[in-house]
């Protein structure tokens, strides 16, 4: 499996803009499905985002639609996470996920990285 490393968390204010970035190393030869998932304290781990090879098909938590923005650049093994419009409700451990299986599932994301805060006050 892939190794992930999530980066550009931090401690932003109600309304403001954060980007995320997950670098991936290891087995990264061939095709794989990227995703972000976060988890707030007393709160179970949660879908935020995912994105398919191609980067073609996206697919947001309907808590973050039109809000969120993920993307990758697979030259660099890269993906990212643009957050806008920055809610409390946003605070949480954020994850990136990676799964060489490309069904597009929410629930079968074998890979991930150790985290990276998020914290937004109001």
């Amino acid at each position: 499996q892939v190794q992930l490393v999530e980066s550009g968390g931090g401690l932003v204010r109600t309304g403001d803009s954060l980007g995320l970035s997950c670098v991936a190393s290891g087995d990264t030869v061939g095709m794989y499905r990227m995703g972000w998932f976060r988890q707030a304290p007393g709160k179970e781990r949660e879908f935020v985002s995912q994105i398919s090879w191609s980067g073609g098909r996206t697919d947001y938590e309907d808590s973050v639609k039109g809000r969120f923005t993920i993307s990758k650049d697979n030259a660099k093994s890269t993906v990212f996470l643009q957050m806008n419009s920055l809610k409390p409700e946003d605070t949480a451990v954020y994850y990136c996920a990676a799964d060489r299986n490309v069904a597009f599932s929410r629930a079968t994301f074998t890979s991930w990285g150790q985290g990276t805060q998020v914290t937004v006050s109001s």
